[in-house]
């Protein structure tokens, strides 16, 4: 088998091993399998995850669960006690506004002898939305757009979108008798439960004035909505109440637990290179910041212990890069990861491969999860007419990686625990 071939098919199987060791309902039935409490439970589950999440807490809990509801990206048929609803993804729409209202309703709902559990994981900020007052829902969208063409953080996104929402930043914990519970797979790099889905079960010890300088930092605030741009500054003053905080005595009711990440993930994708037959080295620090600028120092630090290696080499790490949109190209942070190091793929000698792959499936406005590179794209991209500098500079790593017929492909995966990237080298 040609080594090309041979890495890409290992490549296939290891990243699967890691979408694997985080699939949602694993992760619930493990957490849920010493839950004592036997009060009536009213469930959310909300984000990419949310279907599988909330089958698996039903197979758990039973009879006990006496209402649900299920906010996701696609629309589901599903029987009593749960109801469902599609909310939109990566911007939020008028379906998800409806199901932020839906939300709150369900919290309000919750009985002081009920329970209200929140199953929560990434994409869950988009899909439900509930515009604080004087805020509309355009407003919030032309906000979120902004930030991410300006290459915003998810912590930085969040920090703002919790304090234009009234569900987001602890929100939904103060709407229920309760209090609230959350069980939550982490898209977001160290894992902190008051940005996850922006927090609406737990305190978020952020302010407006942090939101306010988010917005400053990201393009300044002359580029905002003016509905959105006083509403924080309004905050800022103190004319407005913050977010729920974790000196708050309600906070004690909103409690939570981080049950899947990316450390999941790269601990399947490491056993399964194991039983491969490669050495592996796991990079744990997270890799973030510019896609193309991480992709460069992930690769150096590559070559520092692979190079003199004589035995096959697998290496992984896993993250959330950003992208600073420029061009008009058509691409995601994982694609233009992958074009970043194309061309230096080939100091590693003919048979050396890297795939980078959003786990939830999804890279950017694509139907693409990422693209890999081997040491011979470039080479081909060039015999095709194509080329990779230009590709990058324009932010089209979709189109080039389609015509090389490079692109990973997963569909939805029904999971998101942030990127994950694996190199091997015979």
């Amino acid at each position: 088998m040609p080594g090309a071939v041979r890495l890409r098919r290992d490549l296939h199987a290891i990243v699967r091993a890691g979408l694997d060791a985080v699939e949602p309902g694993r992760l619930v039935l493990r957490a849920l399998e010493r839950d004592d409490d036997n009060r009536p439970i009213r469930l959310l589950s909300a984000g990419k995850a949310a279907a599988a999440m909330a089958a698996a807490a039903q197979r758990a809990l039973g009879a006990r669960i006496v209402d649900g509801l299920i906010v996701c990206p696609e629309a589901l048929d599903m029987a009593p006690p749960f109801a469902a609803i599609a909310g939109g993804h990566p911007l939020p729409t008028s379906d998800s506004e409806q199901a932020g209202r839906r939300v709150l309703a369900l919290a309000e709902s919750v009985l002081a002898e009920e329970r209200l559990l929140c199953l929560l994981s990434g994409g869950a900020s988009a899909l439900m939305a509930a515009p604080a007052a004087g805020i509309s829902l355009d407003d919030k969208k032309a906000t979120t757009d902004r930030l991410l063409r300006a290459g915003a953080d998810i912590r930085a996104l969040n920090c703002v979108r919790k304090h234009l929402s009234d569900v987001k930043g602890g929100g939904l914990a103060l709407r229920s008798a309760s209090g609230c519970h959350t069980l939550a797979i982490s898209d977001v790099v160290g894992d902190d439960l008051a940005v996850i889905g922006s927090g609406p079960g737990v305190p978020d010890p952020s302010s407006f004035a942090d939101a306010l300088e988010t917005l400053r930092r990201f393009g300044g605030l002359e580029v905002y909505p003016t509905s959105v741009v006083e509403r924080l500054a309004a905050g800022a003053r103190g004319e407005l109440p913050e977010t729920l905080k974790p000196s708050d005595p309600r906070a004690a009711l909103a409690t939570a637990a981080v049950i899947g990440s990316r450390e999941n993930a790269m601990d399947g994708a490491c056993l399964a290179a194991g039983r491969l037959g490669y050495e592996v080295l796991r990079i744990d620090r997270p890799v973030i910041g510019e896609a193309r600028e991480a992709a460069h120092q992930l690769l150096w630090e590559i070559a520092m212990w692979a190079g003199p290696h004589d035995v096959p080499v697998c290496v992984v790490s896993s993250g959330e890069t950003t992208v600073h949109v420029k061009g008009s190209g058509k691409g995601g942070r994982n694609q233009e990861f992958a074009l970043a190091v194309a061309a230096d793929l080939t100091a590693f000698g003919s048979s050396a491969a890297l795939v980078s792959v959003g786990t939830d499936g999804i890279d950017g406005p694509t139907d693409a999860a990422g693209a890999f590179v081997d040491s011979e794209t470039v080479e081909r991209a060039r015999r095709m007419g194509l080329d990779p500098a230009a590709a990058l500079a324009g932010n089209d790593s979709n189109r080039f990686f389609e015509a090389l017929g490079d692109l990973f492909v997963t569909g939805p995966t029904g999971t998101n625990v942030g990127d994950l990237q694996v190199f091997l080298r015979e």
